[in-house]
C-alpha cells in the first residue's frame, strides 16, 4: 500500500499573466475558455469581445495594513445573501491559493460550462457544501493544488516549501517552550515604549509587503456577482440583469463595480490587472474556417451537376490557390473538427441556402468563400502562434535550471577555465 499524504504541498505564488491563467484553466478541468487581458474597461477596450467575456478577474496589491484590520470570515457580524444561495462560492483559507480559487468561484458559475470528469465529481461533491467548507474541500483538493503548483517557478517552490517548514519548527518549538502550569500574574517588567517600539518595526515590516488579492465577477442566476473569497458573507449582489434569461448586457451592470475597484487600486500607483475569461478563440476561428470548408463543398457539389469539368475555368488567382487556403499548420484542407455546439444546426441552415441559391450567383459565392478562407486561415494562425508563445513561457517558468548550471559550472572548474571568467582584472588595450 503506497503511502498517503495528507497534508500536501502548500500553495504557492503564480504569476497574474493571462498566458499562465490560460494553461491553469484547463489543467484545473474547465474547457472550452481562455484568458485574456484587459487595460480599460471602457466600451471601446471591450466590444470587441463583449459578447463571448463569460467572468473577469481584478487583481490589485491589497496591503498589510488592509489584510490585517478587515474582518475576514467574521460570519457573526454580516449575513449571506439569500438570493447568493445557488451561486457556488468558496472562502480562501489559503493565502496563496487565491489565484486558483478565483479561477473556479468564476468558472463554477458560467452557464453552459464545460468541464473534466475529475472537476465535475468535485463539483458535484461540494455543491450542498457552504462557503466555508467549500474553501476547506478546495484547500485540501490534491489535483487542484498539482495544477496550482505547476504554474509556479521552482524558486517560489522551495520558498513556500521553506516557510511551511519553518513555521512548523516555530510552531514546535513554541508548544515545547510552553510551560505546563500557566505562569502566576504578575507585573509588566518590561517597559512599555520598547515593547510598542518593536511591535511598531514588526508591523512596519509587514506592511511594506503587499499582497495581491483577486476578486471576481461574473452573470449568473439573473444577476451579476463579486465573488471576494475573503468576504464574510459571500457574493455580493453588483446589479440585476437586463434579461434574467440571458448574460448579455452584463457589462454595463458590472462596469460601475470595476471601476469603484480600479479607482481604489489606482491610490496605490495603479498597480492592479484586469483578467477576462473568454470563449476560445482558437476553437471560434477552427470553427469558421471549418463551415467555410462545408460551404466550399457544398458550392463545388452543385457547380459539378451544373457544369462537370468545366466550371474550374476561373481566375486562377482564385482556384488555383483554393486547397492552400483552407490549410493551416494544424489542419487540412479536408473538413475536421469542430466545436460549438450549434454547428450541425447552422451547417444545415447554410446547405439549404446554397440549394436554393441561383445558379448565376454560384460562381461569385465560391470565389467569395476562398477569399474569406483566406482571413480565416490568418486567424487560425494567430492563435496558434499565441498558443505557441505561451507555451515556451510556461516552459521556461517552470523548468529549473539549478542543476544545469550547477553542473556548468563545475565542468568551468574542472577545466580550469573559471578563474578566468570571474576575474575582475582588464587586461591593457594593445599599443597602436
Amino acid at each position: 500500500m503506497s503511502a498517503v499524504d495528507l497534508i500536501g504541498e502548500p500553495f504557492t505564488v503564480i504569476e497574474s499573466d493571462p498566458g499562465v491563467f490560460t494553461i491553469l484553466l484547463r489543467k484545473l478541468g474547465l474547457r472550452h475558455l481562455e484568458v485574456t487581458e484587459f487595460y480599460s474597461i471602457e466600451p471601446w477596450a471591450t466590444a470587441h469581445l463583449e459578447r463571448d467575456i463569460r467572468g473577469l478577474i481584478l487583481c490589485y496589491p491589497c496591503p498589510a495594513d488592509t489584510q490585517k484590520d478587515r474582518p475576514a470570515l467574521d460570519f457573526e457580524e454580516e449575513l449571506p445573501d439569500p438570493d447568493a444561495e445557488d451561486v457556488w462560492f468558496a472562502h480562501q483559507l489559503s493565502v496563496d491559493a487565491c489565484a486558483s480559487q478565483t479561477i473556479l468561484n468564476v468558472g463554477m458559475n458560467i452557464e453552459r460550462l464545460s468541464m473534466s470528469s475529475e472537476l465535475r465529481a468535485f463539483y458535484d461533491d461540494t455543491l450542498r457544501m457552504d462557503p466555508l467548507m467549500k474553501g476547506l474541500a478546495l484547500t485540501n483538493c490534491s489535483f487542484i493544488r498539482e495544477a496550482h503548483n505547476s504554474m509556479a517557478r521552482p524558486a517560489d517552490v522551495r520558498a513556500a516549501e521553506h516557510l511551511l517548514a519553518t513555521t512548523t519548527l516555530d510552531y514546535a518549538k513554541s508548544l515545547k517552550a510552553r510551560p505546563d502550569r500557566p505562569p502566576p500574574k504578575r507585573r509588566k517588567v518590561s517597559s512599555p515604549k520598547k515593547s510598542s517600539a518593536k511591535q511598531s518595526v514588526d508591523d512596519d515590516a509587514l506592511e511594506a509587503q503587499d499582497t495581491f488579492h483577486y476578486i471576481g465577477f461574473v452573470p449568473a442566476h439573473g444577476h451579476v456577482w463579486e465573488l471576494d473569497g475573503l468576504r464574510a458573507s459571500g457574493p455580493l449582489d453588483v446589479g440585476e440583469l437586463p434579461n434574467a434569461s440571458s448574460a448579455q448586457g452584463w457589462m454595463d451592470v458590472v462596469r460601475p463595480a470595476l471601476q469603484r475597484r480600479m479607482e481604489g487600486a489606482g491610490g496605490m500607483d495603479g498597480r492592479y490587472s484586469l483578467l477576462a475569461i473568454v470563449d476560445d478563440r482558437f476553437e471560434k476561428a477552427s470553427d469558421a474556417l471549418e463551415m467555410l470548408k462545408r460551404e466550399r463543398a457544398a458550392l463545388e457539389r452543385r457547380l459539378n451537376e451544373l457544369h462537370p469539368g468545366t466550371w474550374r475555368d476561373v481566375d486562377m488567382n482564385v482556384a488555383g490557390n483554393a486547397d492552400d487556403a483552407f490549410a493551416t499548420s494544424v489542419q487540412p484542407s479536408a473538413p475536421g473538427r469542430t466545436f460549438a455546439q450549434d454547428f450541425g444546426s447552422r451547417k444545415m441552415e447554410q446547405d439549404v441556402r446554397i440549394l436554393d441559391m441561383p445558379e448565376r450567383n454560384l460562381m461569385p459565392a465560391w470565389e467569395a468563400c476562398v477569399r474569406n478562407a483566406r482571413e480565416a486561415k490568418r486567424g487560425v494562425e494567430e492563435e496558434v502562434a499565441a498558443a505557441k508563445r505561451a507555451n515556451t513561457e510556461h516552459i521556461n517558468r517552470t523548468h529549473d535550471y539549478e542543476d544545469f548550471f550547477r553542473t556548468f559550472v563545475g565542468c568551468m572548474q574542472r577545466e580550469g577555465v573559471l578563474d578566468d571568467v570571474l576575474s575582475t582584472k582588464k587586461e591593457p588595450a594593445n599599443p597602436t
